[in-house]
């Protein structure tokens, strides 16, 4: 694995845009993974939407296709960097922060159109694969 794919990029994906199709068959979707806590997100959205049974099915076929990782290596980094940007004021959603540190732990590259987020995050490694015309 090489990529840690953000919820804004699945979804992205999922609807066919910015050419991520081809992004993905550049990079190799094996190379790429999710957090569990994206998992959860896409989850809340298919619940959330106009048509949960069509994107459930959209996500199961995707979680074929990635790894999912899970939080429990994260939580240590989470609970230092979230201090660290308490003190500094410049504080970042938890499941953002979440996912963010479980990239770093993992060592993959994050890849999100949130960079102003995660940019706060130490010692991330971001790229933004959405290109907006």
């Amino acid at each position: 694995m090489k990529y840690l794919l953000d919820t804004n990029v699945c979804v992205h994906y999922f609807r066919g845009k910015f050419n991520l199709d081809v992004k993905f068959d550049e990079v190799g979707i094996s190379n790429c993974a999710i957090s569990e806590i994206t998992l959860a997100e896409l989850v809340f959205g298919a619940e959330n939407s106009s048509n949960p049974e069509k994107n459930h099915t959209v996500i199961n076929d995707f979680i074929n296709q990635v790894s999912i990782i899970p939080m429990f290596d994260t939580i240590y980094h989470y609970g230092v960097e979230k201090a660290r940007l308490r003190k500094l004021g410049t504080m970042i959603s938890d499941f953002d922060l979440i996912i963010g540190c479980t990239s770093i732990t993992r060592d993959l590259i994050m890849v999100t159109e949130n960079l102003s987020e995660f940019q706060r995050i130490s010692n991330i490694k971001i790229e933004n694969w959405v290109v907006r015309n």
